[in-house]
């Protein structure tokens, strides 16, 4: 079972949800408005749903997600639950090889939503990293993360918002989305796995290769080097072998998972061999996503 654990994905319901907005995040078209950025123009090709599946077609399942940097899942109950309801409704509803991570919204964080929106068959939670890089965030989702805990579901930490300022158009992909994984990364390992010893977590872009800051966080008092959770998995998107080996390195090659972020990036290929490009793409996933290894 080939499996992308980071993709995107607009589909109509979705697309026709932000369209109905009047306020940010909002398409007029394909034109997409946030607040405090310049519109984007969205290329339609991008979330043809048949160019997707092309593209997929070495996949056994390709798991899609709500964009979080939209800052949907940070709307009032009231705007953010039609769009995420219109999303699952949509992501849940793709082809093979398409499955989908669930949604919530951060001030109606609603257990029973979730459940039933994981009874409808998705993989698990996505929470934007700005949700819980810090105690406060972590104690506010902890009866999600509960519920992920007792159907032995993942939870998958993507970036959020990156905020309003006036940026050349890679900053935010370099800057804020690496610095919220940075913090959603030491969160969970500080206060988020002590209340959830058994959830298992995937962070997006290698959690911006915070793993690779345990010699500094050594000197500066904190837990000692090699103590690996085996429950705790880093996905690949956005980076490339030089990243990836060293992660392994730090890691081991038992908690790294292939992503791509489509449409945005490509799966990277590890480079370290046949037998790490399995783990990557076959083994690990399926143990992330609690999923049957398929050896047909």
């Amino acid at each position: 079972m080939t499996v992308d654990v980071h993709q995107h994905l607009w589909t109509p319901g979705f697309l026709e949800a932000l369209r109905r907005r009047t306020a940010a995040p909002r398409l007029d078209g394909w034109t997409l408005h946030l607040d405090g950025e310049p519109p984007y123009e969205v290329d339609p090709r991008d979330h043809d749903p048949d160019a997707r599946l092309a593209r997929n077609s070495g996949l056994d399942l390709a798991l899609v997600s709500l964009s979080s940097p939209l800052g949907v899942e940070d709307l009032p109950p009231g705007d953010a639950w039609p769009i995420i309801d219109a999303y699952h409704d949509d992501a849940l509803a793709l082809p093979a090889p398409f499955g989908a991570w669930a949604a919530t919204c951060l001030a109606d964080p609603d257990p029973a939503r979730l459940g039933a929106v994981l009874d409808r068959g998705a993989a698990g939670l996505q929470l934007p990293a700005t949700a819980v890089g810090t105690e406060e965030g972590l104690r506010s989702a902890a009866p999600l993360l509960e519920m992920l805990e007792a159907r032995d579901l993942p939870l998958f930490v993507h970036p959020g918002p990156a905020g309003r300022s006036e940026i050349p158009g890679w900053w935010p992909a370099v800057v804020p989305y690496v610095q919220q994984m940075h913090a959603a990364w030491f969160a969970f390992a500080a206060f988020g796995r002590p209340r959830h010893p058994r959830l298992r977590v995937c962070f997006a872009l290698l959690a911006g290769l915070a793993p690779l800051h345990s010699e500094r966080l050594i000197n500066r008092g904190g837990p000692g080097r090699g103590r690996v959770d085996p429950g705790v998995f880093v996905e690949t998107s956005s980076y490339g072998p030089r990243a990836i080996d060293a992660i392994v390195r730090e890691l081991g090659v038992d908690v790294v998972v292939n992503g791509s972020d489509q449409p945005y990036a490509t799966a990277p290929d590890p480079a370290l061999g046949d037998a790490a490009r399995h783990a990557v793409a076959v083994t690990n996933p399926v143990r992330l996503l609690n999923r049957k290894e398929s050896h047909t």
